[in-house]
């Protein structure tokens, strides 16, 4: 006789196979495929022995996985070389009943004999969960069985179950498969059965359902995730401000404090016009980019994170993605890199090609400097409301319009290159709990020490080789040392392309250097009016007046929507070329971000000019 284990992911299976069999276990893989094979053996109390093997975890037989493929093909008898299991063992996990009885209602429908394990019970009972394995059974019609696998709790008397079942099974044989019945009415099914199955359930934990109710409600759940998205970049604006000006001024007194201490020369104008003035302008945004990590750490840690990929799912399947993309695209917001990474766990090969062609289009926190110099140099610090502020407003409105890029694009890419049926989209949902202040000054710390460490390194090196390019060949008498220069000599040669958009000399010049890195078009823009101003003292604040006074505002709005769309840094480039394994697809993803970025800064700045901004 065989026997079969099969339950979700993350139901505890693999635990309940070893503390089942023990020792007794081989492991291979399934013929043809990758996926590994554990099987091992059972003494009944009848004194037979049954073959059990562990399938990998599945949340349906309509299969988005290999994984999934596997289990439903042995389940159904069609594997070759694989007889149909006599029995199933279907593990649940006690403390998410009701999304694993979904599952459950489809093993349940084929009417080979089925046991369940009600696995970690103790886990339940710690969240305030009590449950009634007998009202559980009644209303599954299949034997219930409470267990703790890593305890070895309720093992003999699943075993006993197992073997009346095995009686069972030599008695009915295989019973033809029930009749089918839809996933709306499965999920119905389930939540009456878990609700029929509880016992008692504490105060917090009803809480917690009524939470849940609210924040994933199809109508609400979207607004709510969006107004806290809002409050988020007010916030970066509004409380970031007393400590950006603390180390503009603590910038400027650097520079103040080296021009009066060195001799003029080369080493003196290296340093305030080279590193301090370019360097030092990047700096300073390192409390907005703390805030804006402290709300993203804030929202993992309570677990709202998990449930906000849920309701960006059906947002996302109109554009034919789901929720699992959400995942890589949410960490885009951090760095592309990481995010294309992540994408390694969405299993349809067409839709991780699109999160991935999608993903740069995420605003990234390097973009965060460029995007608060501009507005804070030609958007007015003024309230459109109660609490909201137009400077916020702009830069939600910029983060916005990134996400709206990417789905538009994202439905193009599924209506053609990458054309297919959405996947499913199922996620363990963590419990709400209060962050630990030390877990999030932790990761605050490491995330303001990788934007250290660019600083210290990228935009430095970029920086430094900027300024040389800046200041040589010397200007003569009436003459802009940004003209005379090596890269003003570039920007001109490359200026003719960008003057239909309304870039200016120093913007196109800026755009050469932000391919190492975002933050570098600030640092660049630093540098050159340092080098082309009497001033050695070049802050960012400075750097702000030098924009309001240099630049229209149709040319800093176009600037603005360039870098919403403007391709990633070359080692964002690089990882896609290695995630898609050729540069076929990371050429794609740079002329249609290139393309995008013209555009719409195009559109921006004539569209500014015709209603007269």
């Amino acid at each position: 006789m065989r026997a079969a284990l099969l339950g979700n992911p993350n139901a505890g299976k693999s635990a309940l196979f070893n503390a089942l069999t023990g020792a007794r276990q081989k492991i291979a893989n399934y013929p043809g495929v990758t996926v590994e094979r554990k099987a091992g053996r059972i003494e009944l109390p009848s004194g037979d022995s049954v073959e059990l093997i562990d399938l990998p975890g599945s949340y349906s037989f309509d299969t988005t996985s290999p994984d999934e493929e596997v289990t439903r093909k042995v389940v159904m008898g069609e594997f070759p070389g694989e007889a149909r299991p006599d029995v199933l063992i279907l593990v649940l996990d006690a403390a998410n009943l009701e999304q694993h009885l979904v599952f459950a209602q489809e093993v349940i429908e084929l009417g080979l004999p089925t046991v369940v394990a009600l696995n970690m019970v103790d886990l339940a009972e710690r969240d305030g969960l009590t449950l009634d394995p007998a009202a559980l059974s009644s209303a599954l019609g299949v034997p219930v069985v409470p267990t703790v696998a890593v305890r070895r709790r309720g093992l003999s008397e699943l075993i006993t179950a197992i073997d009346a079942a095995e009686h069972r099974a030599e008695d009915i044989g295989h019973a033809e498969p029930r009749p089918h019945i839809t996933l709306p009415e499965r999920r119905l099914a389930a939540s009456n059965i878990a609700k029929a199955g509880i016992l008692s359930e504490s105060t917090e934990r009803r809480l917690h359902t009524r939470l849940d109710s609210v924040l994933l409600h199809p109508w609400i759940g979207p607004p709510i995730l969006f107004a806290l998205l809002f409050i988020i970049f007010q916030a970066v604006f509004a409380w970031a401000t007393p400590f950006a000006d603390a180390l503009d001024t603590g910038a400027g007194m650097l520079s103040e404090f080296v021009t009066a201490t060195l001799p003029e020369g080369f080493v003196r104008d290296l340093l305030t016009e080279g590193l301090i003035a370019g360097v030092g302008s990047v700096i300073v945004f390192l409390p907005q980019i703390v805030i804006l990590f402290a709300f993203i750490l804030l929202m993992e840690s309570t677990g709202y994170m998990a449930r906000a990929a849920f309701v960006m799912d059906r947002l996302m399947a109109m554009v034919g993605l789901s929720g699992r993309s959400f995942i890589p695209l949410l960490s885009s917001f951090a760095c592309a890199i990481p995010g294309i990474m992540a994408t390694r766990s969405i299993a349809d090969p067409k839709d991780r090609l699109t999160t991935i062609l999608i993903a740069p289009l995420m605003t990234c926190s390097a973009r965060l400097p460029v995007y608060a110099v501009v507005i804070a140099a030609v958007i007015p610090e003024t309230s459109v409301g109660p609490g909201i502020g137009l400077q916020g407003l702009v830069l939600f409105t910029l983060y916005v319009l990134g996400i709206v890029g990417a789905m538009a694009v994202a439905l193009i890419l599924r209506s053609t290159v990458t054309k297919g049926a959405a996947s499913g989209f199922i996620m363990e949902l963590p419990r709400y709990q209060l962050p630990r202040l030390q877990d999030l000054l932790i990761g605050l710390w490491q995330r303001a020490w990788v934007f250290l460490r660019r600083a210290g390194t990228i935009i430095f090196a970029a920086t430094v080789v900027l300024w040389l390019l800046l200041t040589f060949p010397k200007a003569e008498i009436g003459e802009s040392q940004l003209d005379a220069s090596f890269a003003g000599q570039i920007s001109a040669a490359i200026q003719p392309a960008f003057d239909p958009i309304g870039f200016n000399q120093e913007m196109t010049l800026a755009l050469v250097p932000a391919m190492a890195a975002r933050e570098v078009a600030v640092a660049s823009l630093a540098t050159t009016y340092a080098v082309d101003s009497e001033d050695d003292a070049e802050t960012e604040e400075a750097l702000r007046e030098q924009i309001a006074a240099r630049w229209s505002l149709p040319t800093a709005l176009a600037f603005l929507a360039w870098f919403v769309f403007a391709p990633q840094c070359i080692s964002t480039i690089a990882v896609a070329r290695r995630e898609t394994n050729g540069w076929k697809w990371p050429i794609v993803m740079l002329a249609y971000l290139f393309g995008l970025a013209y555009i719409f800064a195009g559109a921006t700045y004539w569209i500014a000019v015709w209603i007269g901004l």
